[in-house]
């Protein structure tokens, strides 16, 4: 039995007791031979015959109580292995045996949509729970947007529309821009489980839009407020310390909840912060003693211990908390627990820490996205301007100096 065509088929038959042994019931293995490009692949059936009960001439079952079913067994067996052949050329991918060894092997399903393959694709991934809950969600508008969506439908045409479509559902711009970032995961893992060709990559010339945001941050007035506002209630103290904290150490709501006594070491006598980032996975060190006059660890030393100190409520939560702070103090910006990081960076930046240091501060692993957060504060473009004025005065006083133009840039 083989599929007709022009192009190279795979070719199968029966092949009985391939190793002349049999076990100790006294029986063989009945096997699918693969036959493509000189090359073949065996496939196990699981049926077990006495060698009587086998007819090579015929490649079928005989003598046997269930003959007909075995053989109707076999000859389905073989229809599913022609229709994993077929599902590949219907989405344009050469079978292979390797291929057909590797569907096998995955139970995979004839025809399998892209919708199916996906949500398989994703709940079998070892990415973090969050990521699935983010993939599964891209899969859910997927589903409204167009339900059963197969691969031969993934095109460049598709991707345009399914835009459109989340535009009109009045999705902001990034907002659009994560779910085709997540739709274009989904594609390339397709890709390379070979259930679609290379050459059908949609997001070939598909540019996904994305708005640069605004990264929230505050001022050293504002954080000032923070620091000497009056607050009664405990669990609200509790989340603006560990709010500040992270204001003078950078760390995530995520790398700050797992802190414990372990992630804090001593260097020459001094207290440095060691841990390994949960997002990232990157190892940072932190001289806690040297980063803004060691405000986090007067912060840090009035918990009795850290395991109590890192023990916040859902980031949610905090973030409810962290609102109500900003009221109290009169500051109108939306703070939510990552302006804490946003802020310590731009501070820094502020104080006139090379971005690279930054950088490693806050353990990213390219200087691109750290410059996202150096913005730039008003204060700094006085001061620095004061600093050329200064230099302007000095070449008049010292004409002789013979200054150069570099002298008048702000080399801080």
């Amino acid at each position: 039995m083989h599929l007709c065509g022009k192009m190279d088929k795979i070719r199968y038959r029966l092949v009985y007791n391939r190793q002349n042994t049999l076990n100790r019931q006294g029986t063989a293995l009945v096997q699918v031979e693969a036959y493509l490009n000189q090359r073949k692949i065996y496939l196990k059936t699981n049926v077990y015959l006495k060698p009587e009960c086998w007819s090579r001439e015929g490649a079928q079952v005989i003598n046997h109580p269930q003959s007909n079913e075995l053989n109707t067994m076999l000859y389905e067996y073989i229809l599913y292995l022609q229709g994993i052949e077929l599902g590949y050329w219907k989405r344009g991918i050469p079978a292979t045996l390797s291929l057909l060894k590797d569907a096998v092997k995955k139970k995979s399903t004839v025809n399998v949509s892209f919708s199916t393959f996906a949500k398989s694709a994703i709940d079998n991934s070892d990415k973090k729970q969050s990521t699935k809950d983010n993939l599964h969600s891209t899969l859910a508008v997927l589903h409204d947007f167009r339900s059963g969506l197969d691969f031969k439908d993934l095109t460049y045409t598709f991707l345009r529309d399914f835009e459109q479509y989340l535009r009109e559902k009045g999705n902001a711009v990034n907002t659009i821009a994560k779910h085709m970032r997540q739709l274009r995961t989904l594609v390339n893992e397709a890709i390379n489980q070979g259930y679609m060709h290379a050459d059908a990559y949609p997001f070939r010339k598909y540019k996904i839009k994305q708005e640069k945001g605004r990264h929230e941050f505050l001022t050293p007035d504002e954080l000032k407020k923070l620091e000497t506002v009056k607050v009664e209630e405990e669990s609200m103290r509790h989340v603006l310390d560990a709010f500040l904290f992270c204001c003078y150490t950078g760390l995530r709501y995520s790398d700050f909840c797992q802190l414990s006594p372990a992630n804090f070491i001593k260097v020459n006598g001094k207290r440095w912060l060691h841990f390994t980032s949960v997002k990232t996975g990157v190892e940072i060190r932190l001289p806690l003693h040297l980063l803004f006059e060691s405000r986090a660890l007067g912060i840090l030393d009035r918990y009795p211990d850290i395991g109590s100190f890192a023990a916040l409520p859902c980031n949610s939560e905090v973030n409810k908390q962290l609102r109500k702070l900003a009221g109290l103090c009169g500051i109108k910006k939306r703070i939510t627990y990552h302006v804490s990081r946003h802020t310590c960076a731009t501070l820094l930046v502020h104080q006139g820490v090379a971005i690279t240091t930054v950088q490693k501060l806050l353990g990213h692993t390219s200087v691109k996205t750290t410059q996202i957060y150096s913005e730039v504060l008003s204060s700094t473009i006085v001061r620095d301007l004061k600093n050329v004025q200064r230099k302007r005065k000095k070449v008049k006083m010292f004409p002789d100096k013979g200054l150069r133009t570099s002298d008048f840039i702000d080399n801080r």
